[in-house]
C-alpha cells in the first residue's frame, strides 16, 4: 500500500469521527468575545457595529469540508486561491506603504481592480471584501481609502472592525479613536468602547458607549455592550439597566444571571433567574439553570421544585427558552 493511499484511509477514518461529533462541533472554537457570545446565545445584539457574519462560518461545516482540503491537496488541488493568515508585519505594511504594498513570499498578492482611483471606490471595495470575510483584502482597500482620504471617517471606522476580526486589538482601537476624532456618531463610539472593554479598559469603555448610548438611545448593541461593561466593573444593578433597555426585562434578567454565573455569584444569578421567572413562569432556561444552581448551593428542595416546573413547562409544548 502505498503512501498516498495510507494518507487517504487516514483522511476518510477521521471523516467518520468527524461526523459521528458533529453535534458538539457547532459549540466549540467559537469566534468573538466570550461575554458577548454568552449574550448572542440569548438572541441579543452585541459586539462590534457593521460586523458581517463570516461567510461559511458554521464549525460543523467546518469540520466535514476540512478533510476534502486535505484530498486535493494531496492529490495535486490547487490552493492558490486560499486567503492566507495575515500578519503584524503585513498590517504594518498595509498602513505604511500608502497606495503601493511590499510583497514577500509569504504572502500572496492581493488582486485589486486597478481601475479604482477614489477614496470613497475604494472604501466600498473594502467594504464589500468586509462583508465576504476576506479580511486581509478588506485591510488593504480600506488603508488605501484612509491613505487617499485621511478624514474619511467610515475608512476608519471599518479599518478597525476588519483590524478587529484578525484580533489585532491595538490597531483596531487605534483605528476606531481615529474615527470617533473626526465624527462621533453612535457606532464608532459604540466600537471604541467595545474594543477598550476587549482590552480590559471597562471604566473607559462605559464611558464611550453611554455617550454612544445618548445618540442612539434605543440601539441594542450599544445597550448590550454598557450592561457588559458595567458587569466587569461589578456594577450589576446599572448592567440590569443596559440590558433590560436593550431587549426588555425578561432578556435582561437572564442575560444578567448569565454573567453573574459566569463571574461564580450563584446566589445573584439565582436571585435574576428568579426575577426571570416572576416575569414567565414557564420560562425553560431560567427553570433548568435554577435547577442546577439551586443543587450546586445545597438548596434541594427548590431544585426539585424546579426541575418539576421545567418538567411542567416541557410536556405544555413550546415555550420561550431564552427571550
Amino acid at each position: 500500500m502505498n503512501k498516498r493511499r495510507i494518507i487517504a484511509v487516514l483522511i476518510a477514518f477521521v471523516l467518520t469521527i468527524a461526523a459521528t461529533a458533529m453535534w458538539s462541533a457547532s459549540t466549540i472554537h467559537r469566534e468573538g468575545d466570550p461575554d458577548a457570545i454568552v449574550l448572542e446565545d440569548s438572541g441579543a445584539e452585541a459586539g462590534t457595529a457593521d460586523q458581517p457574519k463570516k461567510k461559511g462560518g458554521n464549525k460543523v461545516v467546518k469540520v466535514l469540508v476540512a478533510p476534502f482540503k486535505a484530498f486535493g491537496r494531496l492529490f495535486g488541488g490547487d490552493d492558490t486561491n486560499k486567503v492566507h493568515r495575515m500578519t503584524e508585519k503585513d498590517a504594518e505594511r498595509f498602513e505604511s506603504a500608502g497606495i503601493t504594498r511590499i510583497e514577500d513570499a509569504r504572502n500572496q498578492p492581493v488582486k485589486r481592480d486597478t481601475s479604482l482611483t477614489s477614496a470613497k471606490e475604494h472604501l466600498e471595495a473594502g467594504r464589500e471584501y468586509l462583508v465576504e470575510g476576506r479580511y486581509n483584502e478588506a485591510i488593504s482597500e480600506l488603508s488605501l481609502a484612509a491613505s487617499i482620504d485621511p478624514k474619511l471617517t467610515e475608512a476608519h471606522n471599518l479599518l478597525g472592525v476588519a483590524y478587529d476580526k484578525k484580533g489585532f486589538g491595538d490597531r483596531a482601537r487605534d483605528s476606531f479613536e481615529r474615527a470617533v476624532k473626526m465624527d462621533e456618531d453612535a457606532d464608532t463610539l459604540n466600537n471604541l468602547g467595545f474594543s477598550l472593554y476587549q482590552n480590559g479598559n471597562y471604566r473607559a469603555a462605559v464611558d464611550r458607549l453611554k455617550r454612544a448610548a445618548k445618540l442612539a438611545p434605543a440601539d441594542e448593541r450599544i445597550l448590550n455592550n454598557l450592561g457588559l461593561a458595567y458587569c466587569r466593573l461589578g456594577k450589576i444593578d446599572e448592567a440590569y439597566k443596559a440590558f433590560a433597555r436593550a431587549t426588555g426585562p425578561l432578556t435582561g434578567n437572564l442575560n444578567t444571571a448569565k454573567m453573574l454565573e459566569r463571574f461564580g455569584r450563584e446566589d445573584d444569578a439565582i436571585r435574576y433567574y428568579e426575577a426571570a421567572r416572576q416575569i414567565d413562569p414557564n420560562n425553560t432556561m431560567a427553570l433548568r439553570r435554577l435547577a442546577d444552581l439551586y443543587q450546586r448551593v445545597g438548596r434541594a428542595t427548590e431544585s426539585e421544585s424546579a426541575r418539576a416546573a421545567l418538567a411542567m413547562a416541557q410536556n405544555n409544548g413550546p415555550n420561550n427558552t431564552g427571550k
